[in-house]
């Protein structure tokens, strides 16, 4: 497995994780039960998950109003381009 095989997996299960977790978390707040911590959430997305997080945020309509999420998750995403943009662009 090359170094580009390897990232692309991780954030692809990472993505797919966080996505998983905000549905989790709507389903959770929707019948009223035990929540998953924001810092959960948010640590997801700041370790590669802000697409995955964003996806799901506007799918569920989850987390929408809160400002940390609605500028925070897109500003992680909009980092974590520009860091596999330049990752690619060294040859990485």
């Amino acid at each position: 497995m090359t170094l580009n095989q390897g990232i692309l997996y991780y954030l692809l299960v990472l993505n797919f994780g966080t996505f998983l977790l905000f549905w989790a978390d709507k389903q959770k707040a929707v019948h009223r039960k035990w929540r998953i911590k924001e810092a959960t959430l948010l640590g997801m997305s700041l370790l590669g998950g802000a697409a995955g997080g964003l996806a799901a945020m506007y799918l569920f309509h989850h987390k929408i109003k809160k400002n940390k999420f609605r500028i925070g998750v897109p500003a992680l995403l909009a980092v974590q381009v520009v860091i596999v943009v330049w990752l690619k662009m060294a040859g990485v």
